[in-house]
C-alpha cells in the first residue's frame, strides 16, 4: 500500500497530501485484481468501496472515471458533443473534428500525455485517453485526424466492475455564453476579455468542412447539430445526406441497429469483395478481410452488440435463408464453401452510397496486400475428467468443466489446505487422503505411496485432465477445441529430375488462408506456389511451392505474422548458409 501510495503521488502530482491519504486510505479495504483486456493485455485492478479506482498496464497507473469524479481536475481535460460518447463506449478512439474549442483555449499537453475527456456542458470525465500529438500539433493540423486514444471509458466493462453509477453533474469552470453575458464585469476583473469583443482567432474559432465552432454556435446548439457532431467525431468527411440516411436508425435499439449493420456489410461483401474463386473461404477470413472493409465510415462491426453474440450464428442465420453453405473443413475451423449469387436478397441488395463497385473491386486488390494479419491467442486449457471429478466438485466444478492452468494449481493448493493434507513434518510433501488416491495414483501405487511432493502432486492432476485449448481470433469469441493445437507443418519432399517443393499445412488453425499465403510466398521468391489437397484427409488443403523456401516461410511466419516459434515445426529444415565448395 506504501508503494502504492508513492506510485500513484510520482503519477499525478497534483494531488495534495491530504487528497492523497483519502485516496489510498490507511486503514479501509483496498482489492486488486487482474483482468485481460480482448488483446490479452494483463491489466491490473484497484478497488476500493466496490468501486475501481485505478488500472495499471504496463507499469502505468491510469485513473477511472469513478476516481476523475472525484478529482476531476486531476488530469487536463477536453470536451467533445454528448452524442460521441456512444461511440467511444463502442471502442472508437476521439477525433479532432469532435473536440469542442473553447473560449480560453486548449490546454497545453504533449503526445502521449494522459488525459480526461468531458462532455460539452459537464465537468465530469467520461473517458481517459492519451494524447496522440500535442496542443500545438492539434492546431497546426487543423483540428483533423486522431487526437486521443482512449483507454477505458464510462459504460465499458472496467466501470461496470463497479457500482454503476452515473457521472456527477458539475458545472465548467470556463463559463458559457449566457453566463458571459451576465457575468462580463468579473471577467474584466480576471483579467479575461469577454468572448464577444475579441476578434475570432484559430483557438476560438476552427473549420472544419462546412461546419464553424464559434462561441454562440456552443451556447444554443439545437439536437440535430449535436448529432451532426457526432458523425463529424468518427469521420470528417461524411456528408450531410449520408447523416440524413442514418437518422431513421435512431429509432431502432442499439441492437437492431447492429444486426442491420451486420446485414448491410454481409450482402455487401458477397456482392462486392468475394469472387466464385475465393471459395472455400474461412469465416474468420470473410470477416475480417471483406466485411470489415463494407463498414460505413463512421461505424464499427461489433457482434457482440448484435442479438447473434457470435459471428457463427450469424453465418447459421444466413445458411437457414439458403444464402451461402458453411462447412467445418478443419477441426474447429469453419469456411464458407458456396455462395448462392442468384439469391433473391443478393440481386436486390443496393451498393450504400459513397461505395462504387469500381471502388469495392479496387479495395479487394488492395485488401490482400494492406490486410493486418493478427496472430491468434492461443491458451492451453483443461476440462475435468469422469475421474478427476471427486477432486474438482467441492469448489463447484463437474465434468466437462474448463479450466486454466492457474486455476487448476489454486484448486488444489486450497484443497491440500482445506482439508489439512499438507505434510507437518516436511511442507514439501501432500498426505495422500483417499480422493487423491483414486484421482491421481495408479492401481500398482495406491499401497506403496502415502505422500507426494507439491509438484508431483500438480504435475499427475494436469496428466490426468482433458488437454484443450482456446483459441482467440482478432475480434471473434473465443473457441475451445479438444486436445492440443497442431503445429504449422512445414516438410521438404523430393520431386522428379531431383526437384525439392516446400510444403506447408494447418495454416487454417491459425486463421491463415493458405491462397493468400501461396500468393504472397509466390511473389516474395518467384516461384510457382499452389494449393493441394492433404493426401488421406478429406477437405483439407495444403500450400506447395517450389524449392526450399524455409528461410523466406520463418521470416513471415515469425516476422510478419508474430507467429511464436513453438507453434511451427520443420524451420530446422532450412538449407544451410555457406560458402560453396
Amino acid at each position: 500500500r506504501r508503494k502504492l501510495r508513492s506510485d500513484v503521488a510520482a503519477a499525478f502530482p497534483n494531488l495534495s497530501a491530504e487528497q492523497l491519504a483519502e485516496f489510498i486510505p490507511n486503514k479501509e479495504e483496498l482489492n486488486v485484481i487482474k483482468i485481460y483486456a480482448h488483446k490479452g493485455e494483463a491489466v491490473t485492478v484497484y478497488m476500493n468501496h466496490r468501486n475501481p479506482i485505478l488500472f495499471e498496464v504496463e507499469k502505468a497507473l491510469y485513473p477511472t472515471v469513478y476516481s476523475l469524479w472525484v478529482y476531476p481536475d486531476l488530469l487536463p481535460a477536453f470536451s467533445t458533443w454528448p452524442p460521441v460518447l456512444q461511440k467511444l463506449a463502442g471502442g472508437a478512439d476521439l477525433m479532432l473534428p469532435g473536440v469542442v474549442v473553447p473560449s480560453s483555449g486548449f490546454p497545453q499537453v504533449e503526445q502521449g500525455t494522459l488525459c480526461a475527456v468531458t462532455l460539452l456542458g459537464n465537468r465530469a470525465p467520461v473517458a481517459v485517453a492519451v494524447a496522440t500529438m500535442s496542443t500545438a500539433e492539434m492546431l497546426a493540423a487543423g483540428m483533423k485526424g486522431k487526437g486521443f486514444a482512449v483507454l477505458h471509458t464510462y459504460l465499458d466493462h472496467l466501470w461496470e466492475y463497479g457500482d454503476k453509477s452515473c457521472p456527477p453533474t458539475l458545472a465548467p469552470l470556463v463559463p458559457d455564453c449566457a453566463a458571459e453575458e451576465g457575468v462580463g464585469d468579473e471577467e474584466e476583473q480576471e483579467g479575461k476579455e469577454p468572448v464577444n469583443s475579441s476578434p475570432p482567432d484559430p483557438v476560438q474559432h476552427v473549420d472544419i468542412g462546412d461546419l464553424s465552432l464559434k462561441e454562440q454556435d456552443t451556447c444554443a446548439e439545437p439536437l440535430g447539430e449535436e448529432e451532426f457532431h457526432e458523425d463529424r467525431a468518427a469521420e470528417p468527411a461524411e456528408n450531410a445526406s449520408t447523416e440524413d440516411q442514418q437518422q431513421p436508425e435512431d429509432n431502432r435499439t442499439p441492437q437492431e441497429q447492429m444486426d442491420a449493420l451486420f446485414n448491410q456489410c454481409f450482402f455487401h461483401a458477397l456482392k462486392c469483395k468475394v469472387k466464385k474463386s475465393d471459395l472455400p473461404l474461412l469465416t474468420s477470413t470473410f470477416l475480417r478481410s471483406h466485411m470489415f472493409s463494407c463498414c460505413p465510415a463512421g461505424q464499427q462491426l461489433d457482434i457482440k452488440k448484435s442479438s447473434y453474440k457470435k459471428f457463427s450464428k450469424f453465418l447459421q442465420s444466413m445458411q437457414n435463408q439458403k444464402v451461402l453453405q458453411v462447412k467445418e473443413l478443419n477441426k474447429g475451423v469453419e469456411s464458407i464453401v458456396e455462395v448462392d449469387w442468384k439469391h433473391p436478397d443478393i440481386k436486390a441488395f443496393a451498393v450504400p452510397e459513397g461505395f462504387s463497385s469500381a471502388s469495392a473491386a479496387q479495395d479487394s486488390k488492395n485488401e490482400d496486400r494492406e490486410q493486418v494479419y493478427h496472430a491468434p491467442e492461443i491458451i492451453p486449457v483443461y476440462g475435468v475428467s469422469t475421474r478427476m471429478v471427486p477432486l474438482f466438485q467441492e469448489s463447484g466444478h463437474r465434468k466437462g468443466s474448463i479450466l486454466s492452468g492457474s486455476e487448476v494449481r489454486n484448486i488444489i493448493i486450497n484443497y491440500v489446505k482445506t482439508n489439512e493434507l499438507v505434510d507437518e513434518s516436511n511442507k514439501n510433501f501432500v498426505k495422500v487422503n483417499a480422493v487423491l488416491c483414486d484421482c491421481l495414483l495408479d492401481k500398482s501405487e495406491q499401497d506403496e505411496i502415502s505422500h507426494l511432493q507439491w509438484d508431483d502432486l500438480l504435475s499427475r492432476c494436469l496428466e490426468r485432465l482433458q488437454p484443450l485449448h482456446q483459441v482467440t481470433f482478432f475480434g471473434q469469441e473465443p473457441v475451445v477445441r479438444k486436445g492440443n493445437i497442431e503445429p504449422i507443418n512445414i516438410t521438404i519432399a523430393q520431386r522428379s529430375s531431383n526437384k525439392k517443393v516446400t510444403i506447408i499445412k494447418n495454416l487454417e488453425l491459425y486463421g491463415l488462408d493458405p491462397q493468400c499465403v501461396a500468393n504472397t510466398l509466390q511473389l516474395k521468391v518467384q516461384a510457382s506456389a499452389t494449393i493441394t489437397a492433404v493426401p488421406g484427409a478429406k477437405d483439407r488443403v495444403q500450400v506447395q511451392i517450389q524449392g526450399n523456401q524455409i528461410h523466406h516461410l520463418a521470416k513471415m511466419l515469425l516476422e510478419e505474422y508474430q507467429l511464436p516459434r513453438k507453434y511451427i515445426r520443420g524451420l530446422e529444415k532450412a538449407p544451410k548458409l555457406g560458402r560453396k565448395k
